[in-house]
């Protein structure tokens, strides 16, 4: 780790200074250069030769939801936005989208149009989904149920299908409710792997055909010749990508961690030694003509970030992903400009089979154009860099659980799938009102999150460092809403004064309980008042702005914030008012024994104020949530 943070400080030499001289993030450099040069709005303004509806661009999406939610810049969430949308002008169809071509490679554009789903509500993309869903009932398979890659490849599994498909598949039946799903995604991983894993070298081969037709296939086995680096690459990032949304609890989940510590273990044991990355033909580094590429390498890095991040794989593969990213970084990085990037080294395309037939010899792979900013490559990129930047970010940091209440915040709402769920401030809200990108500005910094749906006492408080409560409910939001009272009042003011950070985000009079919360605050000497100042009419955003003094201890990084429709607050020992505004109080923290509170009466951070796609960029928000942070958890001593 401390020859990652020390290379990573070093990457510093590679680019510009910035205007203010501060250089961006690796991937945040890559994710400008996209939106310098790929997929120009030129593109999608014209009615002919309107551009395919193509996995290239899924990829590239993927990289830039990462850096967008990393930086609270919505320029990235709009350029994706404006994009598919114009895929969807035609109602209730996707233009060039042909669902009787059964091509999984057209699936993967859905985990976009999630995204954007989940974001902004808009039915529009969930339309969409449902089409590319229908597909994936309808998509024909192999004997034993696996997805064919393609109908014009009858009975052929490749590697680069299950990234194609599986996410999206995952996250839309998460999103719908469709458990049976489960079992059949866990199939595709399994099918693969049993029909296309090398049992000495534990790769992945590229292509399976069951029916043995093709030239290229073994006629014993159905397998292609050859390990391609980036269909393996493609096979795990489907699969981490895929963890995300399958239960924890699902009986199979154990079966996808299993195929994926394979196949990592295997895609290690082919590291070059001496770049850190891999040969576009993994086990034949030696071979004349092969070389090392980048997009494989890139997803590669991406999954070893990532499955170590998540606790997926051991420890120990933190070494292969330090040498990854250095050579990831070293290999194929150059400077493009002003905080820009290019990638190298990318092949374009590599398949099997088709009308230009491609036989799958080393000559053939050998044969395709590598090019520089394939989006392939370049989306792939961004992931890795994202996740990079996020082990860096944690470094030396100590773990702190940071609980967020769901007990007097219990609203509820009806999914897409009919089904009632917890909303409303919660970490796993992607839309406006969600908390997702303050989660993850945690997370970033050490936090383990988790939720308590039940009524706080000492004990169950006990492991965590930081405890948010958030507009707790009145009568018209919640049919019988849990009040604040003496005895749980009593119990978190014990476990404040033995350490506890505990955060009030309330909310203005006539949309919070304010009152009987009152039980609470003021024990730390703070008193929410029942008002309502900062309201705001539509756009005239200049009503909420609040200043921040030079200086600030809390907000050291911010000047200018918006918050609407507070609660007031009025302070006294051993409170103390934080930041003023014409003599209101309207953020206030205390020291309570061991321990120390944040007040303020607003959700404030919740995504809408946070995410930059609604606020002019003036109001620094997602900077206040990020110093927030830094200081929440400076504070724990837990």
């Amino acid at each position: 780790m401390r020859k990652l943070f020390l290379f990573l400080l070093s990457l510093t030499a590679l680019v510009p200074l910035s205007g203010f001289g501060q250089r961006k993030p690796l991937s945040e450099q890559m994710a400008l250069t996209v939106l310098d040069k790929m997929y120009p709005d030129s593109l999608f303004n014209r009615t002919e030769k309107f551009p395919k509806w193509s996995y290239d661009m899924g990829v590239i999406f993927e990289g830039l939801t990462d850096v967008w939610r990393n930086t609270g810049n919505s320029d990235y969430f709009k350029y994706m936005q404006s994009r598919m949308d114009a895929y969807l002008s035609i109602p209730d169809s996707i233009k060039n989208y042909n669902v009787t071509d059964f091509n999984i490679d057209n699936i993967k554009n859905g985990t976009t149009l999630l995204t954007l789903y989940k974001v902004t509500g808009k039915e529009k993309y969930l339309k969409a989904c449902h089409q590319l869903y229908e597909q994936l009932k309808k998509h024909p398979r192999t004997n034993e149920g696996g997805f064919w890659h393609k109908k014009i490849y009858p009975y052929q599994m490749w590697l680069d299908g299950l990234y194609m498909g599986q996410p999206f598949y995952a996250e839309y039946a998460s999103l719908m409710n469709i458990p049976a799903a489960f079992d059949d995604i866990a199939n595709q991983f399994v099918y693969m792997e049993k029909n296309a894993r090398d049992t000495k070298t534990g790769l992945l081969y590229h292509g399976w055909d069951e029916s043995r037709k093709e030239r290229w296939s073994d006629p014993k086995t159905g397998l292609s010749p050859h390990f391609w680096a980036r269909g393996i690459g493609w096979y795990a990032m489907a699969l981490v990508d895929v963890l995300d949304y399958f239960p924890l609890d699902h009986p199979r989940r154990q079966e996808l961690l299993d195929i994926l510590n394979r196949t990592l273990t295997a895609v290690v044991n082919y590291q070059d030694a001496k770049s850190g990355v891999w040969y576009d033909i993994v086990d034949l580094g030696t071979r004349k003509g092969n070389y090392l590429e980048s997009s494989a390498s890139s997803m590669f890095v991406f999954a070893l970030a990532k499955s170590l991040r998540k606790g997926y794989i051991p420890a120990t593969f933190q070494k292969n992903l330090d040498r990854g990213y250095k050579g990831l970084v070293k290999e194929f990085i150059s400077v493009a400009g002003e905080d820009r990037v290019n990638l190298n080294k990318t092949v374009q395309v590599s398949g099997l089979g088709g009308k230009k037939y491609r036989d799958g010899s080393f000559d053939y792979y050998m044969s395709e154009p590598v090019i520089t900013n394939d989006p392939k490559g370049v989306g792939a990129f961004i992931l890795a860099a994202s996740e990079a930047e996020f082990v860096q970010a944690q470094k030396g940091k100590k773990r702190h659980t940071v609980t967020l209440d769901n007990y007097y915040n219990n609203e509820y709402k009806k999914t897409p799938s009919g089904d009632l769920k917890p909303y409303h401030y919660l970490w796993d809200g992607d839309d406006n009102n969600g908390f997702s990108l303050l989660g993850r500005i945690f997370e970033k910094n050490g936090g383990n999150l988790t939720t308590l749906k039940t009524a706080p006492t000492v004990q169950n408080l006990a492991q965590s460092s930081v405890y948010i409560i958030v507009d707790p409910d009145t009568e018209k939001e919640t049919n019988q809403p849990n009040f604040m009272n003496e005895t749980d009042a009593k119990q978190i003011a014990k476990w404040v004064q033995s350490g506890g950070v505990l955060v009030l985000l309330l909310n203005d009079h006539g949309n919070c309980e304010i009152s009987k919360f009152n039980t609470l605050s003021q024990q730390f000497g703070i008193t929410f008042n029942n008002d309502s100042r900062n309201r705001v009419k539509g756009n005239e955003f200049q009503t909420g702005a609040i200043l921040i003094p030079r200086g600030n201890a809390v907000f050291p990084n911010t000047s200018k914030i918006y918050v609407k429709e507070i609660s007031t607050l009025q302070v006294k020992s051993p409170a103390q008012a934080l930041i003023k505004d014409q003599n209101d109080t309207i953020m206030a923290t205390a020291k309570y024994g061991r321990g120390t509170i944040f007040a303020i009466g607003d959700p404030w951070l919740y995504n809408e104020y946070t995410d930059g796609r609604k606020l002019p960029k003036e109001y620094q928000n997602f900077s206040a949530a990020n110093d927030l942070v830094h200081w929440l958890l400076k504070q724990a001593i837990k």
